[in-house]
């Protein structure tokens, strides 16, 4: 565990001390970069809810092994004890004070049957199922920051959109204002022109809203609301690794089924459960505490003396058939959530093999040409209405469809990158080789 702690603070120090000056300059983070920087600034907060500490209190505590007791009496204190005693210790002078006893006296308890054994296993179980907790909670908490991540990184394409089409009709609109001296283009369309200007610088403040509601809400999770603003998503797409996305669903379950934390945390504590179980069971063998002790009595015929002995408890009418009970059932509930757990890992690992098959399938359509045809389209659109060879309602259309291809492609890229690291998660891996970024497709 130590080294699962070591590995994420020592990405989120390297980024803090390699781009913490670059903050205030409105740097661009890669996913890994916000990941690492979350977990930075989290982790012992998940550590400390996750109770590992306690648990490992806990190991320490179930494998201590009971302290003896150590007893000393004094007896007979009066001013004159044992006097005219005829005891062998007073030397036979009834005149002589003979002083006080003194009674020395060591217990041990002895724990039989193994106890302390299982004690320790079951204890070892649940350090072992926090720990298992902790690495679900990042599994978890890490797709949560990279969905805010890439929610960011679709407002900054739209707003890129946005500023492209902007410009668009900027320079059309420049164009026609010589074109509307001349003559060469109707009042009307170049009204029409002007207007679907206004409503692109619309969109262009309506993008820049959006980017800096998903720059909020990602400060949020990377508890930094100070540095909202300043928080941008690399422009480029991270490059995928390969995961599995091509084999086939069967294989993908049964590695889920091996990897997954949370079903290995539910495992341990079934483990934790069957040891408790044989614990309860063997209360019924009642352990054996040892005396031993030394006295040195004055009043006794014999000054000093010694004891040993044992005691032992005697379940003659409890026998422990409640603690049994009780953990049977909490063996039964664990052994229950496992099979449940395994069922929603198949049903994690096919929807979301599914939902990768589908975003990869819609963004594989768009790259086969589908993009380059909506910018030619608007290209020979605008390039033709300039000329006055089409109509205004043609150059319009051209632009808004060039508009909903890039935006239904940008959102196609988000939905294919949150489905990669959705199935990953579902898989229970960490996804390597994602550091790096890939341009894929326009920017």
């Amino acid at each position: 565990m130590k080294v699962y702690y070591t590995r994420f603070f020592a990405v989120a120090c390297s980024i803090w001390f390699g781009f913490g000056s670059a903050y205030a300059q409105e740097a661009q983070l890669s996913v890994d970069e916000v990941v690492a920087l979350f977990y930075q600034r989290n982790l012992d907060l998940i550590a400390a809810q996750y109770n590992i500490d306690q648990a490992r209190a806990e190991q320490v505590v179930a494998g201590a092994i009971p302290n003896p007791v150590f007893g000393v009496q004094v007896s007979e204190i009066s001013n004159n004890p044992n006097m005219g005693s005829n005891a062998t210790g007073c030397n036979h002078s009834p005149s002589v004070s003979c002083g006080p006893a003194e009674y020395f006296s060591f217990s041990q308890l002895i724990e039989v049957a193994g106890k302390r054994g299982l004690r320790m296993q079951s204890s070892g179980f649940a350090a072992q199922a926090a720990e298992s907790d902790l690495r679900d909670a990042v599994r978890i908490f890490s797709n949560m920051v990279r969905d805010a991540y890439f929610d960011l990184l679709q407002a900054q394409k739209n707003r890129w959109l946005a500023q492209e089409i902007a410009n668009h009709y900027q320079q059309i609109s420049q164009a026609n204002d010589l074109r509307l001296k001349s003559g060469d283009i109707a009042e009307a369309d170049y009204l029409r022109v002007k207007m679907e200007g206004l409503r692109a610088q619309s969109d262009l403040d309506s993008a820049q809203a959006a980017v800096e509601q998903a720059q909020a809400a990602l400060a949020v999770l990377l508890r930094w609301p100070e540095q909202s603003l300043r928080i941008e998503a690399k422009d480029a797409w991270p490059a995928l690794a390969d995961i599995g996305q091509t084999r086939d669903k069967n294989e993908l379950i049964d590695r889920a089924l091996q990897q997954r934390p949370d079903l290995q945390a539910d495992k341990q504590r079934a483990e934790q459960a069957n040891k408790e179980l044989e614990l309860a069971r063997r209360l019924k063998y009642p352990d054996v505490t040892v005396n031993a002790g030394y006295a040195r009595d004055p009043s006794n015929n014999a000054l000093n003396s010694a004891f040993v002995g044992f005691s032992v408890p005697l379940p003659l009418f409890y026998q422990y058939q409640g603690e049994a009970d009780k953990a049977t059932v909490s063996l039964n509930q664990s052994q229950l959530a496992v099979e449940q757990t395994e069922l929603g890992i198949c049903n994690d690992v096919v929807g979301a093999l599914a939902a990768w098959n589908s975003a990869d399938k819609i963004v594989k359509r768009f790259d086969s040409g589908l993009l380059d045809d909506a910018r030619n389209v608007r290209d020979s659109a605008e390039l033709a209405f300039r000329k006055g060879a089409t109509g205004v309602l043609d150059f319009i259309e051209a632009q808004r469809s060039y508009k909903n291809v890039m935006r239904d492609y940008y959102a196609a890229m988000i939905n294919r990158t949150k489905a990669y690291y959705g199935l990953s998660k579902a898989l229970g891996i960490e996804p390597s080789g994602d550091n790096a970024a890939a341009s894929v497709g326009p920017q």
